[in-house]
């Protein structure tokens, strides 16, 4: 890109291209194909403490086996972490942080959490927008996310980066002294130093809006919630058409990304994603998508775990892997699912 290309493409028009999902990232039916842990409304963050799987779906902490529900709060709960010595911190759609029961102030978008030793790490997504008005966020093209590092002790906090475009997933990377994190809108990794200072690119260009990262043994797991679409990519380049879209029509019917696939006739259609005879295509263009993608320690993918254009499973934001297979939580799908690891492409 050169300092003329806003200025020629007056004249040429502008391109709209996407990164491709090949190599490691190349569609399969993984996802659909795994085994179901258990149906739930929504299912967001994932988490063990004690040694069980816990999950979050809308105000409740619930925990699968035995089922029973940890906790119910005031607001959609948004993010959770378990320290080292099993403290339970939850993030909340209305910006509440809570550890071990004590309430911390200060944030209005929390998306996700990581404890390293007694220390807690934030992803505030938004500056001035809740977890759950992501897409308006996307829409306004806001790049001002920010993540933070928390005494939970003190309930001190102090701002490590700033200026984000959506910060949605952070995990420590203590021996390279960094903190790896999503930053969806930018559709790519970056990393910030443990004391705080300027992002770096880790892993640009991917094909699909990630969300949150943990830590395996052979490396990281990455979701990613929704694909690029050529069409969201081109609403996204009109300013004008974006400002008419927001005020006149109801956000779920927006040119939007999407955590699920809509049932209704007033959605966005492209052509090649129209049900022909009753038939999904799988590689049709689509709003949604469920992707999971294992990396290895140096953040480059080398297997990946997909739902299809037709899949059951989409909207994944959180995975981890446990007894040696991969948890993911269809947000979009209503499900948990498990797949056996590696092998994904």
């Amino acid at each position: 890109m050169s300092l003329l290309d806003p200025l020629l493409d007056l004249f040429r028009g502008k391109a709209v291209t996407i990164p491709p999902m090949d190599g490691a990232l190349r569609p399969n039916t993984l996802l659909d194909d795994s085994e179901v842990v258990i149906a739930a409304l929504e299912p967001d963050n994932l988490a063990v403490l004690n040694g069980k799987l816990i999950y979050s779906s809308g105000t409740d902490v619930r925990q699968v086996s035995p089922r029973k529900t940890i906790g119910t709060f005031a607001s959609p709960v948004t993010a959770l972490a378990v320290s080292d010595a099993g403290a339970l911190a939850v993030g909340l759609d209305d910006g509440t942080l809570l550890v071990g029961g004590k309430e911390i102030a200060g944030f209005n978008c929390i998306t996700a959490l990581a404890f390293h030793k007694d220390t807690l790490y934030v992803c505030n997504g938004s500056a001035g927008l809740a977890p759950s008005q992501w897409a308006s966020d996307l829409m306004h093209r806001n790049t001002s996310g920010s993540v933070w590092q928390v005494d939970p002790a003190t309930g001190n906090r102090r701002q490590l980066a700033s200026g984000l475009a959506y910060a949605y997933g952070l995990v420590i990377d203590a021996s390279a002294g960094r903190i790896v994190v999503s930053e969806s809108w930018a559709h790519r990794l970056v990393s910030i130093p443990l004391s705080g200072g300027r992002a770096t690119e880790v892993l640009p260009r991917l094909p699909a809006y990630p969300a949150r990262i943990t830590a395996s043994e052979t490396g990281y797991l990455l979701s990613l919630f929704a694909p690029l679409n050529r069409l969201v990519e081109f609403v996204l380049q009109e300013p004008d058409y974006r400002a008419d879209m927001m005020r006149e029509i109801d956000s779920r019917f927006w040119i939007a990304p999407s955590l699920s696939p809509s049932h209704s006739f007033l959605e966005p259609l492209q052509n090649g994603g129209v049900r022909s005879m009753g038939v999904h295509k799988p590689w049709s263009p689509t709003r949604s998508y469920g992707l999971v993608a294992e990396l290895d320690h140096d953040f480059q993918p080398q297997a990946s775990y997909h739902s299809r254009a037709n899949g059951r499973f989409h909207g994944v934001t959180s995975a981890l892997m446990l007894d040696g297979a991969i948890i993911a939580a269809a947000k979009g799908g209503n499900h948990i699912v498990r797949v056996a690891a590696a092998g994904g492409t």
